[in-house]
């Protein structure tokens, strides 16, 4: 038996040790993983999504194409497909020049390229914006105020887009919005997830995404009051402004952020505050720290790409980030636009367009827990490539059928492009979280700014890839969605890990996994969580 003096001695050395937990473990052991003060931090965020939606939508009915009627029944041919053969002074637009962009600059017959040319400038803009907003944001600029430039410039670029006098003025106007709207979505998803505990971030962060489709299916009512293009950007811009006044006030900056950056004291308030807000307490004695060796913030460093590049772990997981989200953003900006061709009101396509996507959420929500965000990542992204390949079949197998039965093929492609549309939904919104939790806190922005610049590559050539017409576009949107589950295999499963705060923390981590190394839960090499999940 030992000395009980020698037992009592150790006891009191370890009561008098602080404890040391890192942002993961205090959400779980004393403030709470996801409470009310969580709930109303996440709601607000993502109301800014919703915003969003109407900035990178509002092209849609900007530049419809406007319905056009004969003046002079003997000089116009009424059965016309289009207005290029017609002599001028024979017909009209209906709605009046300032319908669309369409009418105002006669962007039709040999200029209708220039429709699709302002779409891709947007998503041109979006490729920008997410590299420097990713940047900003982990700098030591912050994310809320990262958000708080996105919603300044957004109301100041949409209002300028509806008096501009020119196409190429409009089209530079797009692409500066398409900058500052990119910094929308990446502020807004750290903002609402950095605060939440790990065993809850994954349903909280799945659940954003109705508010992009929400907005979308709202931006179709708000359209169809004002038909008007140049009125039309005005009200979806305003919003930004008075998101600005009365929601961003009550949002707090990142407690993550905080830490990272070296600001101690703005941390532990922060949690102290959502602990309050949840009814919970944190004890005295309790320190803060990182998950690195020796506990160094970053205040005086700016961590890029080059960072991630040198660590091992972190570019493989970029490399596949990357691809991953360049796959789905193919396919899914593809299927959006082929759902338009459903021959019917073009408000009513836009809102099929949205409630397409949001059973998906439903779905893969309720599966992530069960199956992994990998497990989910790869299965819906093969449901939607088999059913893009089913589609492309069906394309070729009815060449030979009769008339009377083309519609029932036509009926089966909808369903096909409706369902690989909706298992692509899933999936998009699924990697945000997914490529956030496969980063450190100093590198997370940086790292979801390279994944998103890759879905604005693959949103401007999706349009290309629609424009081959006939078989292709399915065929070759199946093919995206079956490289894009291969390449999930690549990267790592992260259900109910932690959020890493450093890069040293990652690798020291992942060393650890890997190794089956079991450390105490005082270690400050890896966070206390990552040892009950290895």
């Amino acid at each position: 038996m030992g000395d009980p003096v020698e037992e009592r001695d150790v006891k009191l050395v370890a009561e008098s040790e602080p404890e040391r937990l890192t942002i993961d473990a205090m959400l779980q052991k004393y403030c709470g993983e996801f409470g009310p003060w969580q709930l109303r931090n996440f709601l607000l965020s993502n109301l800014s999504c919703t915003l969003e939606a109407f900035h990178t939508m509002v092209m849609i009915f900007a530049d419809r194409d406007v319905e056009w009627r004969c003046l002079d029944r003997y000089g116009c041919d009424a059965t016309a497909k289009d207005v290029c053969g017609l002599k001028p002074g024979t017909w009209e637009w209906v709605g009046g020049r300032g319908s669309s962009t369409v009418v105002e600059w006669s962007l039709v017959c040999g200029d209708k390229y220039k429709v699709g040319l302002a779409q891709a400038i947007f998503f041109i803009g979006c490729t920008l914006g997410a590299g420097i907003f990713g940047h900003l944001s982990d700098s030591s600029f912050g994310r809320k105020r990262s958000l708080i430039l996105v919603c300044i410039l957004n109301t100041v670029f949409g209002c300028l887009t509806a008096l501009s006098p020119s196409y190429w003025i409009y089209v530079l106007l797009r692409l500066l919005t398409g900058v500052s709207t990119a910094g929308n979505a990446l502020c807004a998803f750290v903002l609402s997830t950095e605060p939440i505990g790990p065993t809850r971030r994954g349903t909280a962060a799945m659940s954003s995404c109705y508010f992009f489709s929400g907005g979308i299916a709202l931006l179709s009512g708000i359209a169809y009051i004002f038909q008007s293009w140049r009125k039309l950007y005005i009200v979806s811009s305003i919003p930004s402004l008075v998101y600005l006044i009365v929601v961003v006030p009550f949002l707090s900056e990142s407690p993550r952020w905080f830490l990272v950056r070296g600001k101690l004291e703005e941390t532990m308030k922060t949690l102290t505050t959502i602990a309050h807000s949840n009814n919970k307490h944190i004890p005295k004695g309790v320190v803060l720290t990182l998950d690195t060796k020796n506990n160094q913030t970053t205040d005086n460093k700016n961590n890029n790409i080059i960072d991630i590049m040198h660590s091992p772990t972190a570019r493989t997981r970029l490399i596949g980030g990357v691809g991953v989200n360049f796959m789905n953003a193919v396919v899914y900006y593809g299927l959006s636009l082929n759902v338009v061709n459903l021959k019917t009101n073009l408000y009513i396509n836009v809102l099929l367009n949205a409630a397409a996507e949001m059973p998906a959420f439903a779905v893969t929500t309720v599966l992530l827990g069960k199956m992994g965000r990998r497990g989910v990542g790869i299965w819906t992204f093969w449901f939607s490539g088999v059913f893009c390949l089913m589609g492309s079949l069906i394309k070729s197998s009815s060449s030979s059928s009769s008339s009377s039965s083309e519609g029932k093929w036509r009926i089966l492609r909808m369903v096909c492009g409706l369902l690989g549309l909706s298992g692509m939904a899933g999936n998009y919104n699924l990697l945000g979280l997914y490529v956030a939790e496969l980063f450190p806190t100093v590198v997370r922005n940086v790292a979801l700014g390279c994944a998103s610049q890759a879905t604005q590559i693959g949103a401007i050539l999706a349009p290309f890839v629609v424009v081959l017409g006939g078989r292709w576009p399915f065929f070759v949107f199946g093919i995206c969605g079956i490289l894009g589950g291969m390449l999930m295999f690549l990267l790592p499963e992260t259900l109910n890990r932690p959020f890493y705060d450093t890069l040293a923390g990652l690798e020291d981590g992942e060393n650890n996994n890997t190794n089956n190394i079991v450390a105490s839960s005082s270690s400050i090499n890896v966070l206390p969580l990552s040892l009950n999940n290895i």
